[in-house]
Formats: C-alpha cells, sequence, structure tokens
C-alpha cells in the first residue's frame, strides 16, 4: 500500500502547517486559558476551505479523498487539538453523514452552507445514561403527522454553542432497542431545543462542548436522514470516520510533544551537558519518535482503505486504539523530560498532557476499540 502523497496532498499539507503555525500555535495556550476561540479563528478556517474539506467541489468544497485530509487534520491538531476537534466533527460526521445518507434535496439545502462555514454541523449521539452503550439511546421521537415531536438530552455535544445543524440519533422504536434508532437533521432555530452552558473539561478546554436539551420539539418529517429505524447502522458507520481522524488528531498532538521535548532536551544543561546527551533522555525520545510513526502509518492505511472504498472499521479502531495510546505516552514522556517546567501552566506540554487524554475517550473509548477489533477478527477467524 502506497502511503507516499501526491504534489497536491502535500501541498495542502504543508499550507495547514504554515497557517497553523502562523494563525493557531501561538495563541493556543490563550485560547485554553480562556476556554473559548475567537470568531476570527473560525472565518480564517473558513476562508482556507476547512468547513468543506471532505465536500464535493459541486457544493462548494475542496472534495479531498480521506488520506489527504487526515494530513491537514494532522497538523491542526499539532498546533491545537481543540480547533481539529470542531473542524473533525463538522467534516468527518456531520458532511460525511449528509454525502452518505442525505437525499438530493438535503445535500442542495446543507452541504453549500456547510462548506462554507457559513453553517457548523454538530453531531449529537452521546446521552446522560448512553455513551459507550451506543445503543440505549432514550431521547424519544414520534411521528406525528408531518413532524417528529422529539423530547430528551443530548450530552457533551462538540460545536453545540456555534452549531447550526445537528445530526441527532433518537429512538423512533424503544421496543426495538438499537434497531429502533433514527437520525435526524435538526436546525437549531426550531422550537423546543435549547443549549446548555459549556462545559468545564479537563483538556481541549477551547473546543466548544455542551448538552441539547428536546422538549416537544418539532423537527419536519423530510429531515429523517436515512431511513427510519436504520440509525444505529448510520452511527456506526460514520464513528469509523471520526475515528480516523481522532487518531490522526492523537498523531499531531504526539508530534507536538515530540518537538516540544527534543527542543528542550537541547537546551537544558544537567550534570554538565545538554540533557539529550543523556541515555536516558534519548531512549524516551527514541521510543517516542517510533510509536508516533507507526501511529502515522495505521492513521494512513484506514485512511488509504476508506479513499478505495474498502471496509475500514478494524483499520479505523486499530489506529485510533494505538495513535490515542501513543499521543498519551508521548505526551507523559515529553512532560517528564522537562520537569518542573513541564508541570507549568506556562508550558505547551502541560497543554498536551491534558489534551491527550480524551483522544482515549470521544470517539469511542480504547475499551470500545478493543471490542470492534475482535469482533472483526472474529468475523475470519
Amino acid at each position: 500500500m502506497d502511503f507516499e502523497p501526491t504534489d497536491e496532498q502535500r501541498s495542502l499539507k504543508d499550507a495547514a502547517r504554515e497557517f497553523a503555525a502562523k494563525k493557531i500555535a501561538p495563541f493556543a495556550r490563550k485560547w485554553d486559558e480562556a476556554e473559548a476561540i475567537p470568531p476570527a479563528v473560525f472565518k480564517d478556517l473558513a476562508a482556507m476551505g476547512y468547513y468543506g474539506l471532505l465536500v464535493p467541489e459541486e457544493f462548494g468544497g475542496l472534495g479531498l479523498e480521506p488520506v489527504g485530509y487526515v494530513g491537514i487534520m494532522e497538523e491542526l491538531a499539532y498546533a491545537s487539538a481543540a480547533v481539529q476537534v470542531g473542524l473533525s466533527v463538522h467534516n468527518s460526521l456531520v458532511c460525511e453523514s449528509l454525502l452518505r445518507y442525505g437525499t438530493k434535496e438535503q445535500k442542495d439545502r446543507f452541504l453549500p452552507k456547510l462548506a462554507s462555514g457559513e453553517l457548523v454541523g454538530a453531531y449529537s449521539l452521546t446521552e446522560p445514561s448512553c455513551g459507550s452503550d451506543a445503543g440505549a439511546v432514550k431521547t424519544r421521537a414520534e411521528l406525528k403527522g408531518g413532524h417528529y415531536l422529539v423530547n430528551g438530552e443530548k450530552s457533551w455535544v462538540t460545536n453545540a454553542g456555534r452549531a447550526g445543524l445537528f445530526v441527532v440519533f433518537v429512538s423512533t422504536d424503544p421496543e426495538k432497542g438499537s434497531r429502533g434508532i433514527s437520525c435526524l437533521l435538526v436546525e437549531r432555530a426550531v422550537a423546543g431545543l435549547s443549549v446548555g452552558e459549556p462545559e468545564k473539561k479537563l483538556g481541549i478546554r477551547a473546543s466548544d462542548t455542551r448538552s441539547l436539551h428536546f422538549k416537544d420539539c418539532k423537527v419536519p418529517a423530510d429531515c429523517l436522514l436515512g431511513r427510519q429505524d436504520e440509525g444505529f447502522g448510520i452511527a456506526l458507520r460514520l464513528l469509523d470516520n471520526g475515528r480516523i481522524a481522532i487518531a490522526a488528531q492523537a498523531v499531531g498532538v504526539a508530534q507536538a510533544a515530540l518537538d516540544a521535548a527534543r527542543s528542550y532536551a537541547k537546551m537544558r544543561v544537567q550534570f554538565g551537558r545538554p540533557i539529550d546527551q543523556l541515555q536516558a533522555t534519548q531512549f524516551k525520545l527514541a521510543d517516542m519518535a517510533t510509536d508516533i510513526d507507526a501511529a502515522r502509518l495505521l492513521t494512513l492505511r484506514a485512511a488509504a482503505l476508506k479513499t478505495k472504498g474498502a471496509p475500514c472499521s478494524k483499520e479505523a479502531s486499530m489506529a485510533k486504539l494505538f495513535a490515542s495510546r501513543t499521543a498519551n505516552k508521548a505526551a507523559y514522556d515529553a512532560l517528564q523530560i522537562h520537569g518542573a517546567l513541564g508541570f507549568s501552566r506556562e508550558s505547551d506540554v502541560e497543554r498536551f498532557f491534558r489534551d491527550a487524554r480524551v483522544t482515549e475517550i470521544y470517539e469511542g473509548t480504547s475499551e470500545v476499540q478493543r471490542i470492534v477489533i475482535a469482533r472483526e477478527l472474529n468475523k475470519v477467524s
């Protein structure tokens, strides 16, 4: 399998690196402290076309293939995981959901606005009592006349404060369990929908994360995405996309941690010499570099399979499992190399350490990834 990027993919990745270095990285710590990203940043991201990375050109997007997409995701995450995750959800989950399951009318209505950044998308699956057990959705939607009447609550919704369109998974037939789940496109302005206050998080603090509350919320029946009672399958297939993007995020955070550790180890003198000349430090750096390369290759493999239209659930879960573990270990070792300075909130590695932790939780915990991998292995045993 050839992972060598095309000239176009290399050019786009380089442009993302340059953009992130100038417009994101110098301010990421400040945004983390403020727990918010300034509106001007979103305009810059839209101007770069980053809200339409996967959207075909006919709808105003860049129409990238997955391999090119993950390269950009890694570069943005290198600068700020909080910035990247919002774009990841918007592109991998919301735009992709419309591309794969939307009607022509739904695509024509929403995709141009999503691609331009005029409309921001959010993905709403998790509930207060429903996390890893995605089939236990309790938010209820009853078809009455020409509308679905929605009642319930969603939690941990990325982009919720800015989103104009929510992809919401609801129970349309509770007696069927996971086979009675449907997917609705819910616009922010619909009556009966309210958005909660920002969550106070350990990491990716500048990313907007909130709850959604539905009370007799009337959603037009033509906003059903796909077929009724087939939403659970849609959710699982979309999560393959999200897992590849979060694997890229983890690689970006890990690479940032490694680069910070290498730079600091060259200048920090102990016992009469820079600590990068000490074997204890060298071994940490060597292990970090090896694991990051492996994580990047796993991510590219999953993206390459998706580009070909081949099944990639196992490969996406492997990439996310290994890359998220690598990000956490790299951030841990980078902080250790920095010593007391790494423990300070004035240090970027302290932010990397906190940001890395969530990569083993969202888009399916590491435990869920192992379940997916084991299930796929059993299919061929």
